[in-house]
């Protein structure tokens, strides 16, 4: 896996607490706690990073371990090699096959308590399948 041309790097052997934010696309490998927000950019996590974060980015792809809630404006793609445990709102989500997700997707992307019916709990590790609604 190598990062984006004229992304920022944060190799794995990098600890970070805290909250982290920025204006430029971020490939992360290394652990992160606390909170992460790039409103107009990318976030990658790679395939050795252990993030337990909140995360809001405009784009997201994820190879690595992720625990927290998810919000992104553009796409958020989880590849193959990801573990993911949290909420997704908003944006455009792909998920690759062997991947584990668990958690509630809001694609809508509004933050109400209600039970929407756009949104799809996965409480375990089986393929998950979304369709848009008619």
């Amino acid at each position: 896996m190598k990062p984006a041309e004229g992304s920022t790097v944060i190799g794995k052997s990098v600890t970070i607490r805290g909250e982290l934010s920025g204006n430029e696309d971020l490939y992360m490998d290394g652990d992160m706690e606390g909170t992460v927000t790039l409103s107009d950019h990318a976030l990658t996590i790679g395939p050795n990073a252990r993030v337990l974060a909140d995360v809001h980015a405009k784009d997201l792809v994820i190879f690595g371990n992720l625990t927290g809630n998810l919000h992104a404006t553009g796409r958020i793609e989880i590849r193959s090699s990801a573990v993911v445990h949290g909420d997704i709102l908003g944006g455009r989500l792909s998920i690759e096959e062997s991947a584990t997700f668990k958690g509630k997707v809001n694609p809508g992307g509004s933050e109400s308590g209600s039970d929407a019916p756009s949104a799809i709990t996965n409480s375990g590790q089986a393929n998950l399948l979304l369709e848009p609604k008619a």
